[in-house]
């Protein structure tokens, strides 16, 4: 009867030390605010700022108050998502996640190292939670834009903008240039050909053979080198966002651990193996390696574009003729040569103009001395968009030096102003009104902070 008696103290015991572990494990987390029903706890706070900080993402302030606060903006619109019945694109989303969560590992060195920057979460879990980050952000997005609406500006409201501000406050434009540019591509020789493909067979034998592992190859000699450091490994991906003979390559491999013919494309020579496939996307290793460019061979293509530049200088046909029918940058050749600036975050995003900064950092240093309608000497440089050795030749086709905004030579600029304060001004409106009309509380432990905007504390 005492032993029963005993055992059942035990489990009592241990049942009660059970329920005060999970009792002290849920006070690890908290609910910090509500906005309508959706509760924001701390975690989701610690994990956004975690996030932020892998992408290298300012916060200004108190991150355990402007966090909250975006976050609470953020609950707003996914509200009124449920009003207007708008979903986020889930193939967009799982793209997007897998590049992001590729993106973070080459970022921090291993998976292993982010399970551990991420308190110890497995992959599995991270990806969950990006999955519903990356939902919550484009959803946002979407009813952002229905918010905004068609946004229609007319001259009069640039000229309008531009007569109220003060000339103190006029905004101040760098220095911006437009180039055209020719390249052409040294020919490399059958011989270091034939040695990239003899490598690659290497590799191949030494992986059927059980040898080597491919991961541990390609992190030895895969000349990807972001790839590389996760063993060759690309992340799921669909095949828009592969190169299509790489993509076609790819995706006939049906058995983990083959290792496919070698694949040609534009940035070099590569091996492929199967990681896995779900549905229409895959996962797959591989090892890139370049054939490299010899002096002799730089020194030819360097001789035969001095002398087309010669031909230009002679009159004997134009720059914008040798950009679209010599040419080997396909991003310019349509284009006769005219360099176009990428960069979105840049007010010149989308347009042939480039403060100097923004330009590749080779054609920067040769550009900047130069006068506008002259042309450069030969210099070689990388193609940024294979990473291949060229030579190249640029012409300055205009310069306007730093000034202050005005309305002859800044209307795109300030007509992009323009827009973004009108966009800003329709979404405060509107978060100020749902703010009002929204159920919102704040922890006590969390009120203490400098708000960003009015309305949170009622």
């Amino acid at each position: 009867m005492k032993k029963v008696f005993f055992i059942i103290c035990c489990m009592l015991f241990i049942q009660c030390f059970s329920f005060i572990s999970k009792a002290q494990d849920n006070v690890i987390d908290e609910i910090v605010w509500v906005v309508g029903d959706e509760a924001i706890l701390k975690s989701d706070v610690e994990n956004a700022r975690l996030q932020m900080q892998m992408s290298n993402e300012k916060v200004s302030g108190d991150p355990y108050c402007t966090i909250p606060e975006q976050i609470a903006i953020q609950k707003l619109y996914l509200h009124q998502a449920q009003l207007d019945s708008i979903v986020a694109n889930e193939s967009h989303v799982l793209q997007e996640v897998e590049q992001r969560l590729n993106w973070m590992i080459n970022q921090i060195g291993s998976k292993e190292k982010l399970e551990q920057y991420y308190n110890n979460k497995s992959i599995s879990e991270i990806r969950e939670e990006l999955k519903q980050t990356v939902r919550d952000q484009q959803i946002t997005k979407e009813v952002q834009r229905k918010i905004i609406g068609n946004l229609k500006l007319t001259p009069g409201d640039i000229r309008k903008f531009y007569s109220r501000l003060p000339q103190d406050s006029l905004p101040y434009i760098p220095t911006s240039v437009e180039v055209q540019i020719v390249t052409i591509e040294p020919k490399i020789s059958i011989d270091e050909i034939d040695r990239v493909k003899n490598r690659l067979r290497e590799f191949t034998d030494q992986v059927n053979k059980g040898e080597r592992e491919f991961s541990t190859l390609a992190r030895l000699w895969s000349e990807d080198k972001e790839s590389a450091k996760m063993g060759g490994e690309l992340g799921f991906m669909g095949k828009g966002q592969l190169l299509p003979e790489f993509a076609s390559v790819a995706f006939s491999l049906n058995t983990p651990k083959k290792v496919s013919k070698i694949v040609e494309t534009e940035y070099g020579y590569h091996i492929i193996q199967l990681i896995e496939k779900r549905g229409d996307r895959i996962n797959v290793r591989h090892i890139l390696l370049k054939p490299k460019v010899s002096e002799q061979e730089l020194s030819e293509a360097s001789l035969k574009l001095d002398s087309i530049s010669n031909d230009i200088k002679n009159n004997k046909f134009t720059f914008e003729d040798a950009a679209t029918y010599i040419s080997y940058d396909k991003n310019t050749r349509n284009n006769k040569g005219l360099l176009v600036n990428s960069d979105q975050r840049s007010l010149n995003g989308g347009t042939s103009r480039f403060e100097m900064q923004e330009l590749p950092q080779e054609i920067g240093k040769v550009v900047n001395n130069m006068k506008v309608g002259e042309i450069s000497n030969v210099f070689t440089m990388i193609n940024t968009s294979n990473q291949k050795e060229v030579v190249a030749i640029v012409k300055l086709k205009s310069r306007t030096e730093g000034h202050k905004a005005n309305l002859s030579d800044d209307y795109q600029i300030l007509k992009t102003i323009v827009e973004n304060q009108k966009r800003e001004e329709i979404l405060n409106k509107w978060i100020a009104k749902k703010q009002k009309e929204t159920y919102i509380k704040i922890n006590d432990n969390w009120k203490n902070c400098d708000f960003q905007r009015d309305g949170w504390l009622k």
